[in-house]
């Protein structure tokens, strides 16, 4: 009786109990060229509203995110949102095979859910090499209230954007890749946009503040382009909680190597004497040492931090065998009530395995970057477009490579790289890198577990190692040098999503590939109509709007 008679309250009150639609959150950001000096070199950035970096984005699971972007560059312009799953939606990831770029002079407004996710991510230009000097920023996703945490609510939350820098701008880097030469190392490191020393060598300003013996949340992200970067903080241990997205085991570290597109949370206690410490990112994996320094300062401290810097770990193994102890938290919700745990990867059956094997060659003279032979080329049609305009045999062919890379010395192959996948089908993911440098993948509109890693190649045996129960669910993975990395995931978010290197020189001079995932029925319960406001350009500018799903 008392619920009928809330279902008539509601009703009369005009609500619906079970139809409430999620909050929106509204930005309108202008996104133009501006002078920053970052390492005191002056240089031309990408800014968001006159930021650099750009504004955080401070949501909570299944928010609506509305964003109108102002393009007022002098080209054209596209956000990624790096880890966001996209649900039904790859019409809003921002990348040239999923959408039609935001022209000078143009606007368009991004609208998508962060459904079902909780977690650490950034956000950053896809297009060329614009992300090299700037455009990008946090976004943070909150737990609901009524979805406990595995953690106390800290006394602040702060965003750690760590990377490295190149002092040239983004046009010169193209102008070098295009010529067939490499960008070379970085210039430096920054944290936040800062290189935590001023022109005299004296420190900046604190960049956080914490009272003596209270914990802090920090999110730390590598935003950079092609440097693994190891992160500590002087005096202080870090209690790791969240990465990708994922609660995780809460184990202790000195030190945490992220590498390039990866985020992780940390608590930490201030429980130190109260005085200025050093939060310091380093490189790792390179024959050349960058580091960078930022003040973390205990609330009232006039006493300036200890110049004896904590040392960064050494080596591969070390690495390896950090990565190992990282577990997911079976007993933790995620964004909805049930367990994280209560997804048993480990007992699904595989049904394919894609074996890739990253290469470097040269075309027509010039350096190209390939997975299993193909160097990915965009196209002026965006794939997901054409695919959805029912054209795509005019703009791409899919299947060019194949499950097992070929043989060694092959020669490159330049074209678009598409895969079809299989609607609902649990794959396993081989990436082989046989080089002496380190790489990562990131795969938009999903997270897959990394289930294993190793030296050399990848045999059929090295599934006996593989972590079946409790590996982290993330949307990132490192491939070691000469070594290999096997992840597993279940095809089940219908669109077309970028599998890219993470190391922004590779990608631009393709070491990507898409994933075309189609549904068998043109359903709105399986994927998104195309949106009234998509960008058309290509072949299919002028061309009628196919029928809706429904």
């Amino acid at each position: 009786m008392l619920r009928a008679a809330f279902v008539v309250l509601l009703s009369l009150l005009g609500l619906s109990a079970v139809r409430a639609e999620d909050p929106y959150l509204y930005f309108t950001w202008n996104v133009s060229y501006g002078t920053i000096s970052p390492l005191g070199v002056p240089q031309q950035g990408i800014l968001i509203n006159g930021e650099f970096p750009g504004p955080n984005i401070n949501s909570t699971t299944n928010n609506n995110i509305v964003i109108n972007v102002y393009n007022n560059l002098d080209e054209p312009f596209l956000f990624t949102w790096n880890g966001i799953q996209q649900r039904k939606n790859s019409w809003q990831d921002g990348t040239a095979g999923s959408n039609c770029p935001i022209l000078p002079g143009k606007n368009f407004t991004y609208h998508f859910q962060v459904k079902d996710q909780i977690g650490s991510f950034v956000y950053f230009p896809t297009l060329g090499m614009q992300r090299a000097v700037g455009g990008f920023g946090g976004l943070r996703v909150n737990s609901r209230l009524l979805i406990p945490v595995p953690f106390d609510d800290p006394a602040d939350d702060y965003t750690v954007l760590i990377g490295d820098w190149y002092t040239k701008s983004h046009k010169i880097l193209e102008k070098i890749l295009d010529a067939g030469r490499a960008v070379g190392r970085p210039a430096g490191l920054l944290i936040n946009g800062h290189s935590g020393k001023n022109g005299a060598g004296k420190d900046e300003p604190p960049l956080f503040t914490m009272e003596a013996k209270k914990t802090y949340r920090y999110r730390i992200c590598n935003i950079g382009m092609k440097v693994t970067l190891n992160f500590r903080i002087q005096s202080h241990s870090m209690t790791l909680v969240e990465m990708d997205g994922s609660h995780t085991v809460q184990n202790n570290y000195d030190s945490l190597d992220i590498h390039v597109g990866q985020c992780l949370s940390v608590l930490v206690t201030a429980n130190q004497s109260p005085r200025d410490y050093y939060m310091v990112a380093s490189s790792r994996f390179t024959k050349y040492m960058l580091t960078v320094t930022g003040i973390v300062r205990y609330a009232g401290s006039q006493t300036p931090p200890s110049q004896d810097l904590p040392e960064a770990p050494a080596g591969w193994a070390w690495s390896f065998n950090q990565w190992r102890s990282f577990r997911w938290n079976l007993t933790a919700s995620a964004a909805r009530p049930n367990p994280q745990g209560s997804y048993h990867y480990g007992s699904i059956n595989i049904t394919r395995t894609i074996r890739l094997v990253n290469t470097i060659g040269n075309v027509d003279g010039k350096r190209r970057y390939a997975l299993n032979g193909v160097s990915h080329q965009d196209t002026d049609t965006p794939l997901k477009l054409a695919e959805y305009y029912g054209i795509a045999d005019k703009v791409f062919k899919y299947d060019i490579i194949s499950d097992e890379p070929p043989a060694d010395g092959a020669q490159i192959k330049l074209a678009p790289n598409v895969v079809n996948t299989t609607f609902r089908t649990f794959v396993e993911i081989i990436f082989e890198n046989p080089e002496r440098s380190m790489q990562a993948y990131h795969l938009d509109g999903y997270s897959f577990f990394p289930v294993g890693m190793g030296h050399g190649k990848w045999t059929p045996a090295s599934r006996k190692t593989y972590n079946l129960l409790d590996a982290v669910s993330r949307h990132t993975i490192q491939v070691y040098q000469r070594s290999w990395s096997a992840v597993m995931l279940t095809f089940d978010n219908a669109g077309m999503w970028n599998l890219r290197s993470e190391l922004w020189e590779r990608r631009y001079l393709g070491q990507q590939l898409y994933f075309t995932v189609q549904s068998p029925a043109r359903s709105l319960r399986d994927e998104y109509n195309m949106p009234d406001n998509a960008l058309l350009c290509g072949d299919v500018a002028n061309l009628p709007k196919p029928p809706s799903y429904v």
